[in-house]
This record gives C-alpha cells, sequence and structure tokens, in this order.
C-alpha cells in the first residue's frame, strides 16, 4: 500500500491518500482522541503521540498535530497506523453515520435548502481539495452560521475563505443572506 501525502492552507495540518475509499459518503470529524469512539481509524491515528485531530473524507486522512511537534517526527507513524488500519480489515467507521448538515425546522427552509445545495455543490469539493469541509449549522435573520472541519479548523486563512469566497457566493444566489459566521464545535 502506497499513501501519499498532500500539505495543506493550515500548517497544523496533513492530508493523506490511502489510494482507496475512506468513506463511503459524507465525512466524519473527530476534533479529539475522546470523540473517536466509533473509528477504528480515527483511534488509532490518534494514537500517535502529537495528533489533536483527525477527519476522515471518501478517499482522504487529513490528520492535524499540535504545535509543539514536527511532522517529520510523527508522518511515519501516522502512515503506518493507517496502513496497519487497512490491512486489519477493520470498518473505517462503526455504526451508522450521521447526515453532514444540521437539519432546520422552520419559515425559512427554501433558503436553507438553497444554502445546502450551494455549499453540496459548490464549497464542499473545492474544500475538500484542502483536506476539510464545511457544513451548514443554522440559520437565523440573515445570517449564516457554519461548522469548519478538518484542516479548515484552524487554518490561518478560514476567515478569508468564509468572508470573501462563501459569504460572497451565498449572497450572490441568494439575496436573504447577508453574513457568514463559523460556529465553534
Amino acid at each position: 500500500m502506497f499513501i501519499q501525502t498532500e500539505s495543506t492552507p493550515n500548517p497544523a495540518t496533513l492530508k493523506f491518500l490511502p489510494g482507496q475509499t475512506v468513506l463511503e459518503i459524507g465525512t466524519a470529524d473527530f476534533p479529539s482522541g475522546d470523540s473517536a469512539g466509533k473509528s477504528p481509524l480515527a483511534r488509532r491515528v490518534f494514537a500517535v503521540a502529537g495528533v489533536t485531530g483527525v477527519f476522515l473524507g471518501t478517499d482522504f486522512v487529513t490528520v492535524t498535530k499540535a504545535e509543539d511537534v514536527e511532522w517529520q517526527h510523527i508522518k511515519p507513524a501516522i502512515l503506518g497506523a493507517i496502513m496497519e488500519h487497512y490491512q486489519s480489515g477493520a470498518p473505517v467507521i462503526e455504526g451508522e453515520g450521521q447526515a453532514a448538515h444540521a437539519a432546520h425546522d422552520g419559515p425559512d427552509g427554501d433558503i436553507v435548502k438553497q444554502i445546502k445545495e450551494l455549499l453540496d455543490t459548490r464549497v464542499r469539493p473545492a474544500v475538500a481539495q484542502d483536506g476539510g469541509d464545511i457544513t451548514f449549522h443554522g440559520f437565523d435573520r440573515g445570517v449564516v452560521y457554519l461548522h469548519m472541519k478538518g484542516a479548515c479548523a484552524g487554518c490561518p486563512s478560514s476567515t478569508l475563505t468564509l468572508k470573501m469566497g462563501i459569504e460572497n457566493l451565498l449572497r450572490h444566489y441568494i439575496p436573504e443572506v447577508t453574513e457568514v459566521r463559523p460556529v465553534a464545535a
């Protein structure tokens, strides 16, 4: 098995491409070792000292490291953990997956549907290239709340991406949108 790595805009995050499917659909975010209970793959990666976050996409694993740890010290162990997982035959996620976007009930249902559609078709594929994901969290009085995951969480350019990219896109297509804000996990 040959696993490629790619840098991301976030220097604390590296994208690992195992050359095979990681998740059939959607993404899974594990911002801490405690949250990785349902993923044998994430648990293996968190067993590497210095790993602070694991994010799974359809064909990649994004790993975030602690600030005081150098990639050259932990990258070989992470590669080994990913290889061991695939050789074990264990599932990537145990049990059922969950919806990417938060549900929204209320009078703005049509607007929210448009927001989610734009996120799914225009934003999420581009963000996945950088090893992250952005999902809908809520909509209230013109403000769209988005959850940033993987390489996007804590990325130095994430504010610029939100304000200049996503906010402008949503405002262009959906006049009811006035602002975009990130939400914490």
